[in-house]
């Protein structure tokens, strides 16, 4: 079966110069669209199991069930359907709308449905982010950083550790993809950065998606935490965050001359650090950066609720001889060690958007790192 009106994408082909590969392109376009096509029925075929399901289960009104019950503790998604939600189930603690979408009136942790948490609990993430037009959330202004996370993305973490109006503190904020995806989920957010150019550049994005502009602090995030916490104190005015969401400097890793992308384009191979300051974590070689890393963490859980989450973005650095440069694992370890954190798991975010490149061709294996690993702690109860 053909899905693609393939006469209008020989002319866009033929206008990217592309044309020798015309077939091989539209045949990859049908089977991508099959595959996704075959997703969206399989998710309707589901929803039709599970109304059939429902239809056999005792069922009741909300408002009739829970007459007094206090609205603002639901989702929004669930308060704009309240007059046609239902409770379901022998529990009487399932709420149900029109479209299929349940709700367990005791999550404590988000406000997603039960379809939305299992989805997100895939320990593998697949994306293609696009970088241009409305979909590229303003990366146009975000790419002056070397490794700007895309705000999507941090809404689905921010979306799965925290309900609305709730607290995210970011204090490796860079340009701000944590700070813009709180904003699209209707979260509130402090960020810190060393670097006064990356938060203007954030509110510069964030401006132009016709975001509200979260709370920034420019300083070194080392010190803040360890000495300077009123900062954040003065902002969270006796509140505590749910959520902390940190991409930190991966040591020297952009302190090194590029390779790759950058030569075989013939481009500047020099290497771009986040900063020159020495306070930076991107500068410091790697005993300096656990350290760091793993004081900034403890400190960090002043301003954390008990039953909060870190989350930690971390890329390992390429093996070089008996080196294992296992950032990641190095990293659980660390962390862990903190009392009052444990370790919950790891995601990790496949980002297809990475071009690859023959490295070691053709005399060794050398991989294309296109993953990163998404980092899980929880703050004891």
């Amino acid at each position: 079966m053909k899905f693609l009106n393939e006469e209008e994408l020989k002319k866009v082909i033929e206008k990217k110069k592309l044309s020798s590969y015309s077939d091989e392109i539209l045949n990859q376009l049908n089977e991508v669209i099959k595959q996704n096509l075959n997703l969206i029925l399989k998710s309707y075929k589901n929803k039709e199991k599970l109304a059939k399901s429902n239809s056999e289960k005792d069922s009741i009104p909300f408002l009739d069930a829970y007459p007094d019950y206090n609205l603002s503790q639901l989702p929004s998604w669930v308060r704009e359907n309240i007059n046609e939600a239902i409770v379901v189930g022998s529990s009487k603690k399932v709420v149900q709308i029109n479209d299929g979408r349940k709700y367990h009136l005791d999550n404590s942790l988000n406000d997603l449905s039960g379809q939305e948490w299992t989805f997100f609990t895939c320990s593998v993430i697949n994306t293609r982010y696009p970088t241009q037009g409305k979909e590229g959330y303003a990366h146009h202004i975000r790419k002056v950083h070397p490794s700007p996370k895309p705000p999507q993305l941090t809404k689905e973490i921010i979306s799965f550790f925290t309900k609305e109006n709730e607290w995210v503190l970011d204090y490796f904020m860079g340009v701000g993809g944590t700070l813009l995806g709180a904003s699209l989920c209707n979260r509130r957010a402090i960020g810190i950065d060393l670097n006064g150019f990356y938060i203007e550049k954030y509110k510069e994005a964030a401006k132009a998606l016709n975001l509200d502009l979260q709370h920034t602090i420019q300083g070194d995030a080392i010190e803040i935490l360890a000495n300077k916490q009123s900062l954040i104190s003065d902002i969270l005015k006796g509140e505590k965050v749910s959520l902390v969401l940190i991409d930190p400097p991966y040591g020297d890793m952009m302190s090194r001359k590029k390779t790759g992308e950058a030569i075989k384009k013939k481009q500047d191979s020099s290497a771009t650090p986040f900063t020159d300051s020495p306070k930076d974590l991107g500068n410091m070689e790697a005993a300096d950066f656990y350290k760091n890393l793993k004081n900034s963490v403890q400190n960090s859980l002043k301003f954390l609720k008990k039953g909060g989450h870190v989350v930690i973005f971390i890329k390992d650095i390429q093996p070089k001889g008996k080196q294992l440069n296992l950032l990641h694992a190095d990293l659980i370890y660390l962390i862990n060690e903190i009392d009052e954190l444990y370790y919950l798991g790891t995601k990790i975010w496949a980002d297809h958007s990475v071009n690859l490149f023959p490295y070691g061709y053709p005399f060794s294996y050398v991989s294309n790192q296109i993953h990163q690993y998404i980092l899980i702690f929880k703050k004891k109860t």
